[in-house]
């Protein structure tokens, strides 16, 4: 089992940047596949973007492809996005999760993720 804390949240402007932080607890964090989704206010929670196990693979939802970069650091059980030109539509609570599963599963689906973070409030004003 694994415990995901999330920090970094905040308010931006449009254009501006902010980077998210996930630190995980336990010795397994190498074991898990790592991703970020997002939910905003009436909306159904959605895929942001996901790294394999070695950071060699990443994925990224259409919609921050070129503005959002996964990271992470294994030694230090962290998972990170870098979110740069962040738009209004960006605004939401940021999740990290962790998959325990094989990457014959997808890497972009709720479901696929069995441990979550508490969430971090993202405000992007116009």
């Amino acid at each position: 089992q694994v415990q995901l804390v999330e920090s970094g949240g905040g308010l931006v402007q449009a254009g501006g940047s902010l980077r998210l932080s996930c630190e995980a607890s336990g010795r397994t964090f190498r074991t898990y596949r790592m991703g970020w989704f997002r939910q905003a206010p009436g909306k159904e929670r959605e895929f942001v973007t996901a790294i394999s196990r070695s950071g060699s693979r990443t994925y990224y939802a259409d919609s921050v492809k070129g503005r959002f970069t996964i990271s992470r650091d294994n030694a230090k059980n962290s998972v990170y996005l870098q979110m740069n030109s962040l738009k209004p539509e960006d605004t939401a609570v940021y999740y990290c999760a962790a998959s325990p599963y094989s990457d014959s599963y997808s890497y972009t689906g709720v479901r696929e993720y069995d441990y979550w973070g508490q969430g971090t409030q993202v405000t992007v004003s116009s």
